[in-house]
């Protein structure tokens, strides 16, 4: 529990930074959307004539003139991406930061085994997620209350469960890939985060690549799905926790018998 504290007092100015930056980005969003909502289907009508454009980013599907529709595009993508660059970020800096600030060599020497600095190290990632998740959601809802718009409780609670799951799994591939690094590059999570939305992009644009679905956790944070089938996608979801064990299991095999520098 030590290590745990240690690991959130650390990172407690990274975790308040991305926490309200993206509640604040989302809650905007949702008070501006009452003043736009008159404008909104000629706009949906604009986006819906874009081709690929609308279905790369899942507009094809969706009123763009609903609450819903809007909120699942414009804050499901705020809450997406920022959400899985604060995920990288956590992941692949765990355990390489060790090593490149020193520490490795003071920690090790104390009666502490290197599962427990694993096993504790994850579980101050997965609270800090949470954490902002929690605290997300509850500015988006207490923004919806103060727009006066009916509070989708159940949709809005889907999205972000998926959004809640997609973090999970990018911070667990980079925990996997930081246990290989010793300076713990941030650019390296970060260029992951991109990747996995690119390759999300890519699956919304042709038939040939919907297999990518099941490669990126971008694949069942689609609002347009999600909306459409009111629940997420079980075989979507259970690929993307596979990836994670992976990732995580990878960690503890690597980081247990690594030469520490």
């Amino acid at each position: 529990m030590i290590m745990i504290r240690h690991e959130l007092r650390q990172n407690r100015v990274s975790f308040w930074a991305w926490t309200l930056s993206i509640g604040f980005l989302i809650a905007v969003c949702i008070v501006i959307f009452p003043e736009m909502e008159g404008q909104m289907d000629g706009i949906g009508e604009i986006f819906a004539s874009l081709g690929s454009f609308s279905e790369a980013f899942g507009m094809d599907k969706i009123s763009f003139g609903t609450f819903l529709g809007f909120y699942s595009v414009e804050c499901g993508n705020i809450l997406g991406i920022g959400g899985a660059f604060f995920a990288a970020l956590c992941g692949i800096s765990a355990l390489a930061k060790e090593e490149k600030q020193h520490t490795a060599e003071f920690l090790f020497t104390h009666p502490v085994g290197r599962t427990r600095v694993i096993t504790q190290k994850l579980l101050a990632i997965l609270i800090q997620i949470l954490a902002l998740n929690l605290l997300v959601f509850a500015l988006a809802v207490g923004a919806v209350a103060l727009t006066g718009e009916p509070i989708p409780l159940r949709e809005m609670a889907l999205l972000h469960m998926a959004n809640l799951l997609l973090q999970i799994e990018v911070a667990g591939i980079c925990f996997g890939v930081s246990a290989f690094l010793r300076r713990g590059e941030l650019s390296i999570g970060m260029g992951i985060a991109i990747l996995l939305y690119f390759l999300g992009i890519v699956a919304n644009l042709s038939e040939g690549a919907a297999f990518l679905r099941g490669i990126t956790p971008f694949g069942y944070t689609e609002g347009a799905d999600i909306l459409a089938n009111g629940s997420l996608d079980g075989g979507l979801i259970l690929c993307g926790m596979a990836y994670t064990v992976v990732g995580i299991l990878t960690a503890y095999r690597k980081y247990t018998g690594k030469d520490l520098s």
